[in-house]
């Protein structure tokens, strides 16, 4: 891993909602909140992190989505003293990054939690829990036409240590559907804090 720049928690924030909100399994929840809020969907396509008031709400609004803040659903544990990165994983070090530890990712990938196995899973036809997977493989065909896909977030104990995803687990699966496209280096977005120890085991 090559660290680039500290990046502060309001550009995690901006980048988490914004490729959720562009999501086919999360835009809807995160639509209704903004209606309910009364705020628009630009709060969240073009954010303005210098903005202490809109950085504000985006926060408030990851954590009525995801529970950030809140100690519950993707944030259970969650700890408060992370330190923010963009870093640069070679291909190698993409392979090692491990799914949260969750039963539908430990079962598709057999219980390693490691994106290839999942993948080779979902080329042999295996289903969890009756789910489809062939949004997978559609976003796999997508990726071999050239597609770009949004950084991936990544929490880890330090640079040294295993890596977890945070955000993009059908991202990281679609690579090694396809991992012919995955480039030799790829920009992530990593946090780092003695407290995943504890949340990531």
């Amino acid at each position: 891993m090559r660290l680039l720049d500290a990046i502060t928690e309001d550009e995690m924030v901006a980048v988490f909602l914004k490729t959720e909100i562009n999501s086919v399994r999360y835009s809807a929840d995160i639509l209704a909140l903004l209606r309910r809020d009364g705020m628009s969907r630009g709060i969240i396509d073009a954010p303005d992190t210098r903005n202490q008031e809109e950085n504000a709400y985006r926060i408030q609004l990851l954590g009525d989505f995801r529970g950030y803040k809140q100690g519950r659903d993707l944030f259970l544990s969650f700890p408060d003293d992370v330190s923010w990165y963009r870093a640069i994983l070679s291909r190698e070090e993409l392979a090692r990054v491990q799914y949260v530890d969750y039963s539908y990712w430990n079962e598709l990938s057999g219980g390693s939690r490691l994106p290839a196995d999942a993948a080779a899973n979902i080329r042999a036809g295996k289903v969890v829990f009756s789910q489809s997977t062939q949004g997978f493989l559609n976003l796999a065909s997508e990726l071999e036409l050239g597609a770009k896909f949004p950084e991936l977030i990544l929490t880890g104990v330090s640079p040294t240590s295993d890596l977890v995803v945070l955000e993009g687990h059908v991202r990281l699966t679609t690579y090694f559907l396809a991992p012919h496209c995955i480039p030799e280096e790829i920009q992530v977005i990593v946090g780092f804090s003695p407290g995943f120890e504890q949340a990531n085991s």
